[in-house]
């Protein structure tokens, strides 16, 4: 992973965590207070708490990419043809969306940019190679793990 500068984030546990649609989930981020809360149960799989951790700490890169660098990674993901994701955060969205979702670069195709971006993140750097949750195509993979390449690794990442 390339290296990350900023100030301090938090990082706690909690042992019950819902998400705004009031499911339970394995983290949370409040990217103002610059917090991340984690399951408990996260401690007892390095494998769930690296890919988990990963995730949360990229939504606070993508806050900062610029719009350039997100628009970027928005047209790979308006290029792909084939289905799945790397991670159930990502798919789901991915799975509700419109034609005219995206199109229109609605609120929901947005959100969804963002977890796929933290998704792929997790997927490249937390050492999880094989998890049920990475669906996507080799094809898109190699053209995500590309992007990241060109895009990300030669600077340190702004958190």
């Amino acid at each position: 992973m390339p290296p990350a500068r900023g100030r301090p984030i938090l990082i706690e546990f909690q042992k019950t965590i819902v998400d705004e649609a009031g499911e339970a989930a394995h983290a949370a981020t409040f990217l103002r207070e610059r917090r991340i809360v984690l399951e408990t149960g996260l401690r007892r799989s390095r494998r769930e708490f690296s890919r988990i951790l990963v995730h949360e700490l990229f939504h606070f890169v993508w806050l900062r990419l610029g719009n350039p660098i997100r628009w970027s990674y928005e047209d790979v993901l308006r290029a792909e043809r084939c289905p799945g994701e790397l991670g159930w955060s990502a798919e789901w969205r991915r799975k509700a969306l419109s034609g005219a979702d995206v199109r229109s670069r609605t609120r929901r195709w947005r959100e969804y940019c963002c977890e796929s971006f933290c998704d792929t993140a997790a997927w490249m750097y937390s050492g999880t190679a094989d998890h049920p949750e990475f669906s996507l195509c080799r094809k898109s993979r190699a053209v995500r793990r590309e992007w990241f390449r060109k895009a990300l690794e030669n600077r340190s990442l702004s958190i």
